[in-house]
């Protein structure tokens, strides 16, 4: 798991893992998500993406857009 940047300081992202077709979010409860194309849909995962990878606005992203739409709870 990728360390997330949190620039902000204010984000409840603490990580995540980038795949092919996937992104998994670990927030700072220490619950792991999948979203996946299928479930989010492919211009989400990519957005959710590209936030990870700028480390700021993802949490925000997942909540007005894809809270719900995880493939699975990983832990």
């Amino acid at each position: 798991m990728k360390k997330y940047g949190n620039t902000n300081g204010d984000s409840g992202v603490s990580g995540y893992q980038i795949g092919s077709n996937y992104i998994w979010v670990e927030f700072s409860t220490g619950s792991v998500y999948e979203y996946t194309y299928s479930s989010a849909g492919v211009s989400n995962v990519e957005t959710m993406k590209q936030l990870a990878e700028s480390g700021s606005g993802l949490n925000g992203f997942i909540n007005s857009h894809v809270k719900f739409k995880y493939s699975r709870k990983i832990r």
